[in-house]
Parts: structure tokens; C-alpha cells; sequence
């Protein structure tokens, strides 16, 4: 029997991880499999060697205040990588910490084939990195078609794949009038995935919240949280007194409310790909603090943090980042396109745009699952 070990950093790693999992189950049942992952590979049946919260930490500063853990997390990740003997290691997205593991893992053992998944943005930063990378990786699956000038000028192998938040699938139906009023309007809420995400702009998300309910009535808004923090979000409303917000943890509910939201404020991420495929006009922001700020203005190569804007080239969702990410500025933004329906409908209109160029043919699962099958 095959081994393939997963390795991924956070949450939406996970995500995109049990994504392609799931597809390689169906074509390939031959395979066994251990992981550093979260719920959602969990749901496929797939233990991880630890939780996967110990590892997320946000920013540069708490990444140094936190070596000492990470670097004990890497030496217990590649003995336990290393004992496994998989055939493949399959790292996803969070290179800092998936890299590392891997290029000690090729050190130890050149025999493990490693494939990653969501390339190093090296467009964006660090873009160095890619001489190193040859080192140690055998194949990278990219989710956008521009990422292959960067690292076939180094002749390393590459397959465009897509991404898979953009596949548009059959989804069961839910009734959501049960969980929110049929006349209530709804604003869907992403604050993040990492509890120090979570703990900087659930704050500032609930002031705006109280800016919105002084100007429009009957709007519910829903908090689309992980199961192991929707209790912290839940706590943080239960502290502001608000009587229509909801925290929703269950992905096939997420999907529906989404879809039946009439805008979206989201932190800066992965997420925006999906709120743009559901359709749903939007605005993204961010925080952090001002030492870890000065160090990605730095590094940093690019203006634009989202990959719609960066496609484009243009601001089409607005980016609310540090100083700019408030409760005024958010309420300026978001009840400005509400009070001008003709703005969402042209920002819809340029995402979709840049979307029909970043979309792959067929099931962007699929074509990562057959590619990494190859490889067994």
C-alpha cells in the first residue's frame, strides 16, 4: 500500500488539502494516509499528529516570540515524517513552516517525493526563494496560470491546476430561512480563521455592526467562523449586546447563507476567491501590529493585497488595511455600495472578468489529485 503524508499550517490549508483528498480517494483507494491537518481532512478519516492551532500564529512578531515552539513542532513533524516512510510528502500553502519541513525531510530521505500545493507568493515577496525551492521540491501544483513564468525560468516542474474554491459544485439544498428571517437582509462576516486574526477584528467588525443598525434596519449579520472558534466570536458578540449577529460554523450552511448575502466583508485571504465565485459584491480588510506592518512594507513588492486586485491591477475590491481597517471606514464603505446598487453591479462585472482568466477547465481537484497520482 501507497503512504502519502499531508502536511498544512492553518485552516484554509486544510481545507484546500481535504479538497484534493477526497478526490484521490475516488481514484485511488490503495492509499494510506497521515496528516498535520484540521477538521476537515479529520472528516475524511485521516488523523493528524497534533492540532493543528498549535502551529497558526500570525505575523512575523509572533512567529520569532514563538520559535522555540514551531522549531520543537518541525523536529517532531519530519521524526514522525520520517518514521511514517510516505511515498509522497504532500505540503500545502503556509511554506514557512511546510518548506522547512520539507527541505530537512529531502535531506534525510531523497526517496519521498515532494509535491506542494499553493505556491510561495513570489510575486509578491521573497521571490529569491525559488532558486532554493529547486532543492527540494519535486512538483508544484499551481492554482493561477501566471505563477509558471516564475518558476519555469528555473526549470522547475509545474502544473497549473487551478483553484479549487472556484469550482462551481452541486450543493444540497438547505432551507436558511430556519436559521435567518425571510425578510431580513444579510451581510456575511469572515474575521478570520486564526485566533489572533479573530481577536483583532471581531472588535472592530462589531462597532461597525453598531454603525450599520443606526442606518439600516431589519439586516442580520452572520459570522462564518471554524468550529474551534466560534465560541470566541460567539463570546465577543455576547459582549456587545447585539441582538442580529450570528456565528455560523457548518460549511454546507456557510455556502447557502453566502449565497443568499447581499454583500460581504471578509479579512484578506483565500476566502475572498470564494465570496467572488458565489457572487457577492464586497469589500477586505486587515490588521496587524505596526512592527510586523513595517516589516511586510518592506518585503512586500506588490500594492495590491487581494488577488483579484493584483490580476486586474486595479482596486476593484476595496482594501481596508491597517489604519484604514475601522468601524467608520467600513460602515463608509459597505453602506456606500448599498446605497448605490450600480457600484456592486460593476464591481461584479470586473471580478467576473478576472475570474473567467483564472479558471481552469474541469475540476481543479481533479487535475491536482491525478497529478499527484502520477507520482505514486
Amino acid at each position: 500500500m501507497k503512504k502519502i503524508f499531508i502536511l498544512t499550517g492553518e485552516p484554509s490549508g486544510d481545507r484546500l488539502a481535504s479538497k484534493v483528498i477526497s478526490s484521490l480517494k475516488k481514484i485511488n483507494k490503495d492509499i494510506e494516509y497521515l496528516s498535520v491537518g484540521g477538521e476537515n481532512l479529520q472528516s475524511l478519516g485521516i488523523k493528524s499528529i497534533y492540532n493543528l492551532k498549535e502551529i497558526t500564529y500570525l505575523g512575523f512578531t509572533n512567529v520569532i516570540l514563538n520559535l522555540f515552539k514551531i522549531n520543537k513542532k518541525i523536529n517532531q513533524t519530519v521524526k514522525t515524517i520520517i518514521d511514517f516512510n510516505p511515498d509522497i510528502l504532500f505540503t500545502v500553502d503556509s511554506p514557512d513552516f511546510t518548506l522547512r519541513v520539507a527541505e530537512r525531510i529531502k535531506k534525510i530521505n531523497s526517496k519521498i517525493k515532494t509535491i506542494h500545493y499553493v505556491a510561495p507568493q513570489v510575486w509578491v515577496w521573497r521571490e529569491g526563494r525559488v532558486k532554493k525551492i529547486k532543492k527540494f521540491i519535486d512538483h508544484i501544483l499551481l492554482l493561477f496560470k501566471f505563477e509558471k513564468k516564475y518558476f519555469e525560468r528555473e526549470n522547475i516542474s509545474c502544473e497549473f491546476v487551478g483553484h479549487p474554491l472556484l469550482q462551481n459544485k452541486e450543493r444540497s439544498k438547505i432551507d436558511i430561512n430556519q436559521i435567518i428571517g425571510k425578510n431580513k437582509a444579510l451581510i456575511s462576516i469572515f474575521a478570520g480563521s486564526r485566533k489572533s486574526e479573530i481577536n483583532t477584528l471581531t472588535p472592530i467588525l462589531l462597532d461597525f455592526i453598531k454603525l450599520m443598525n443606526e442606518t439600516y434596519s431589519d439586516m442580520t449579520y452572520v459570522f462564518h467562523s471554524t468550529k474551534d472558534y466560534s465560541h470566541l466570536i460567539q463570546s465577543f458578540i455576547g459582549k456587545s449586546k447585539l441582538n442580529n449577529c450570528e456565528v455560523v460554523s457548518d460549511d454546507k450552511i456557510k455556502f447557502h447563507l453566502l449565497q443568499r448575502s447581499i454583500f460581504s466583508v471578509a479579512k484578506s485571504g483565500t476566502v475572498s476567491l470564494e465570496i467572488c465565485n458565489a457572487k457577492i459584491p464586497s469589500i477586505i480588510l486587515y490588521k496587524m501590529s505596526f512592527l510586523n506592518f513595517l516589516i511586510v512594507k518592506i518585503l512586500v513588492k506588490t500594492k495590491f493585497a487581494n488577488i483579484i486586485n493584483f490580476a486586474a491591477n486595479e482596486e476593484i475590491i476595496p482594501e481596508l488595511l491597517q489604519t484604514k481597517c475601522n468601524a467608520k471606514n467600513i460602515f463608509k464603505n459597505v453602506s456606500y455600495f448599498l446605497d448605490n446598487p450600480d457600484k456592486m453591479d460593476e464591481q461584479l462585472r470586473k471580478i467576473q472578468s478576472v475570474l473567467n482568466e483564472l479558471k481552469i477547465n474541469g475540476s481543479s481537484s481533479e487535475h491536482a489529485s491525478l497529478s499527484i497520482n502520477k507520482f505514486l
